[in-house]
């Protein structure tokens, strides 16, 4: 399949545009310019708030002039992750795409179409003259992926429709109406610099190979966190020999499960073999136990120079301790809709930072308020026990489902009359910003769909081409019978 015969072509074409703009979140500066002189182009009124968000009006079509007005909804961020061989700079270099089978891949990087496919399916909306609808406003936000600064920046009466649709779903054929809310909880363990031993084997160990993913839609699919991999080993080492610590570094972002992490470290040189031994032995251990979930997990070990300083070991024997204490995972499954996962946390990240500090973060997530926050505290007691200094962020709320919804309605009818089967009404364990978004329009009556995505959040993201055509039909038939205001 040729890139130049996607279907429909009018959404593919803006997808491919919109991936020679670079949109990491928070600098989503071009891509914004983009959105304002699209609106230009096409003589739409278009309205940019403080926060960047960029809303684009159209104009109901002739005859659908009394139709409720919708507002079509996603996010231009995007996550930028590329493996480790691979040279890509997010801010200046376009993403690069390729057609694999019935999957569009990029070439060693994120995709993008988190949300980006949203993104391109409201222009080929905004741009086309050939399709009938009634009024619409397509709302492009900020900063989904690291913060959702701009749904909790949106204001209200930015935005005048009653019905909105989110278009930041992962599953064709399935139908969302509610997510969970999430939290950040950030531990700093601070430590004194000590003289290292220079009679020591040096060496790196790291975990690299594994699938990673999104960390609340992938979350329950049994994939290793890199952070905990490797903390596990160490601490394994650190119970056998005089282990010192001088470096570490795992995962990046906040939403994604890690997918390498590595650390640099010092054993006493008559423990050189045994260490290596060791490694052999737990890397065996480990495709024993993710031999479906990480086929391509893979372990390294290499001599290093001796370094000048390392971590002070009592620090470094606590930190060890408490990562290996927190939680990771799926915690507890919903008791009101089979297969959800209610409350998980995900330890995201392990960084030094300036200061002589390692900086941890983690992510909670759940459906219920009081769970997300008693996972919050699960976490940081962990960290408190290690004397770590811990912060819980202010979070973001869940959407709680509403299964009398008018646009449900509307939406499980179209699918049904156009597929002859019936969707899938659920609700999602990611975020989405629908919750944020009641806060400030409670009178929102929303649903959220999408194209069949897997591997968000990693060099392996993906789309399956022939659902997106679905996810286009479905969308037109939707606002096409949108009910009369």
């Amino acid at each position: 399949m040729d890139k130049k015969d996607l279907k429909p072509a009018s959404v593919f074409h803006y997808f491919e545009e919109i991936c020679q703009v670079p949109r990491p979140s928070k600098r989503e500066e071009k891509i914004i310019a983009y959105l304002k002189a699209f609106g230009e182009k096409h003589g739409l009124e278009t309205l940019t708030d403080e926060a960047g968000n960029v809303l684009i009006k159209k104009n109901a079509t002739p005859g659908k002039e009394n139709l409720r007005t919708v507002v079509l909804q996603s996010h231009i961020d995007m996550v930028c992750e590329k493996n480790s061989d691979v040279e890509h700079d997010f801010l200046t270099d376009p993403i690069e795409t390729v057609v694999e089978g019935e999957w569009l891949k990029a070439k060693g990087t994120t995709l993008g179409a988190d949300n980006g496919i949203g993104v391109a399916t409201e222009l080929a909306l905004l741009a086309a003259t050939d399709i009938e609808h009634g009024p619409l406003e397509c709302l492009f936000t900020v900063d989904e992926e690291t913060g959702l600064t701009g749904a909790f920046a949106l204001k209200s009466g930015f935005m005048s429709g009653d019905i909105l649709i989110n278009l930041d779903s992962e599953d064709e054929g399935e139908l969302f109406i509610g997510c969970a809310g999430g939290a950040s909880t950030v531990a700093e363990f601070a430590y004194q610099s000590i003289p290292a031993p220079q009679d020591y084997f040096y060496f790196r160990v790291a975990i690299k190979g594994l699938t990673g993913g999104h960390s609340g839609d992938d979350i329950n699919k049994g994939r290793a966190n890199a952070n905990k991999l490797l903390n596990r080993f160490l601490t394994q080492l650190a119970s056998k020999y005089t282990l010192y610590l001088c470096e570490i570094d795992g995962g990046n972002l906040h939403n994604a499960i890690p997918r390498e992490a590595q650390a640099l470290c010092a054993v006493p040189m008559k423990d050189k073999e045994s260490v290596r031994i060791d490694l052999n032995i737990y890397t065996a251990e480990l495709e024993n136990e993710y031999a479906v979930t990480e086929p391509n997990l893979r372990t390294e070990l290499s001599s290093e120079a001796p370094c000048e300083m390392a971590i002070d070991r009592t620090v470094a024997d606590r930190f060890l301790k408490a990562v290996y204490a927190v939680h990771n995972g799926v915690y507890a499954m919903s008791q009101d809709i089979p297969g959800l996962v209610e409350t998980s946390s995900n330890l995201a990240s392990i960084k030094q930072v300036e200061g002589n500090k390692i900086c941890i973060v983690t992510s909670q997530r759940s459906s219920i308020l009081s769970s997300r926050k008693d996972m919050s505290e699960m976490v940081r007691s962990a960290f408190l026990l290690g004397g770590a200094e811990v912060t819980i962020g202010d979070g973001y709320p869940g959407w709680k489902p509403n299964p009398a919804s008018l646009i449900l309605r509307v939406a499980v009818d179209s699918y049904k009359r156009l597929f002859g089967v019936e969707p899938k009404v659920k609700a999602i364990h990611a975020g989405l910003e629908c919750g944020l978004f009641l806060e400030k329009y409670p009178s929102l009556d929303m649903v959220s769909f999408g194209p069949t995505l897997r591997g968000v959040h990693s060099p392996d993201e993906r789309m399956l081409i022939p659902t997106v055509d679905k996810f286009w039909r479905h969308l037109l038939d939707v606002l096409v019978n949108i009910p009369a205001k």
